[in-house]
């Protein structure tokens, strides 16, 4: 018999939260997909994934990926929460109204803006929640994925920043897809470093996910 200390593996807990965030996030990756915005208004705050599925050249490796296995790798991860929840709402039970629906009308109205990207080459999938799980679900997701609107390109959520504040900055998201017209009130910012940025990500989710893929594919300066 071996005098080595027996293994004491962790206890699963379903209650643990990381475990009820897993569930809602797996929850929404079995939603289909649909078309961005989605046909019909719905009423609910919720979750999100946006899908990308078309030409533009820094975007290739990202296109091969859905392409190869449809709706596999989201571009960007949101959330849709009650008006009052940024002052401590979350979890009273409210009708939060049709949340969810607009702010995917909103992002399909920022990609119809841009000078260089297609709102018919996005797809989306999304899940009302119950609002306490609402950021512990998207946490998780961004966490899952690494998308590349959530971690390396910021920008693609913002708003107007209004009148008065247009000295700031254009995101980087702006400075890539130029074309909100708020945005371009707002100051230049360094393209040429969100595109290494974004190369180098595309890089390492292609070479750990689909190694076979063309290796210059999605390579662009």
């Amino acid at each position: 018999m071996s005098n080595e200390m027996p293994l004491r593996p962790a206890p699963f807990n379903p209650l643990d939260k990381k475990n009820l965030g897993t569930s809602v996030a797996e929850a929404l990756l079995a939603q289909p997909i649909g078309p961005l915005p989605p046909t019909s208004a719905f009423i609910g705050a919720g979750v999100y994934a946006l899908y990308y599925t078309g030409e533009f050249p820094h975007y290739e490796a990202i296109s091969a990926l859905n392409k190869r296995k449809p709706s596999s790798w989201p571009i960007y991860v949101g959330k849709a929460v009650p008006a009052g929840a940024r002052k401590g709402g979350y979890g009273l039970g409210d009708d939060a109204g049709p949340v969810t629906f607009r702010r995917l009308v909103e992002h399909a109205t920022s990609i119809q803006s841009t000078k260089n990207l297609s709102v018919s080459d996005f797809q989306c999938r999304f899940l009302v929640v119950d609002d306490i799980w609402i950021p512990l679900a998207e946490s998780l997701l961004i966490e899952m994925f690494s998308p590349l609107w959530n971690k390396k390109i910021d920008g693609f959520g913002n708003h107007d920043p209004g009148r008065g504040r247009h000295g700031q900055k254009r995101s980087p998201w702006d400075e890539l897809h130029p074309g909100r017209p708020w945005a371009e009130m707002l100051q230049p910012a360094h393209v040429q470093k969100v595109k290494e940025t974004t190369q180098e990500y595309l890089a390492r989710i292609r070479s750990v996910l689909f190694p076979d893929l063309p290796p210059d594919m999605g390579n662009h300066s």
